[in-house]
């Protein structure tokens, strides 16, 4: 049975932007809401950090909050449920912008643009999605069902762009690795 770490935490209604750091910091941290002002996390020493060090902001603001470690009595597999459906959203999120990372590839490739500014920039944008799904993994300990497809795409963009940097090395003349050598020191 998974243990809960639940914030119940109420904050002043002005200024609004208190509620909204709150949520921000809740979301970054992978935390749904099973109520209003009531997020929960599956226990670990990672989250009962975070969520102390997020209850201590949360007075500083002037507002309230408790820290409680749950464990359901029943409604166990909502709380799972609810948490894995909050991750598939995230990589769902991150699949979407593999599609449009891959279609960007087949554009620029149609269209012959093989050049290093735009190999940089897709080298770039694949980075910030292995970031992303790193993000995502790491709050993923319940193991929701899109886990294996997000990974599986990030790898196809990875294949895709080195087939990108293929034909950019092709189109100007450069073989990177044929004239490298090996300094003995």
């Amino acid at each position: 049975m998974v243990c809960w770490l639940m914030l119940i935490y109420r904050v002043p209604s002005e200024p609004s932007r208190l509620r909204t750091a709150v949520w921000r910091r809740l979301k970054a941290l992978g935390a749904v809401y099973v109520a209003n002002c009531v997020a929960v996390l599956p226990e670990s020493p990672e989250a009962g950090r975070a969520l102390a060090g997020l209850r201590a902001e949360v007075e500083e603001m002037g507002g309230a909050a408790q820290l409680v470690r749950a464990e359901p009595l029943t409604g166990q597999a909502d709380f799972t449920a609810r948490y894995n459906q909050a991750r598939d959203e995230e990589y769902a999120e991150v699949i979407h912008r593999c599609e449009e990372f891959l279609a960007e590839i087949a554009e620029e490739t149609a269209a012959a643009h093989f050049s290093y500014a735009e190999l940089e920039e897709n080298d770039e944008d694949l980075a910030k999605l292995r970031g992303w799904l790193g993000k995502v993994e790491a709050r993923d300990i319940l193991r929701a069902a899109l886990a294996g497809r997000a990974r599986a795409v990030v790898a196809q963009c990875a294949e895709a762009l080195d087939g990108f940097a293929g034909r950019v090395y092709a189109a100007t003349g450069d073989n990177p690795g044929a004239d490298v050598q090996l300094l003995q020191f």
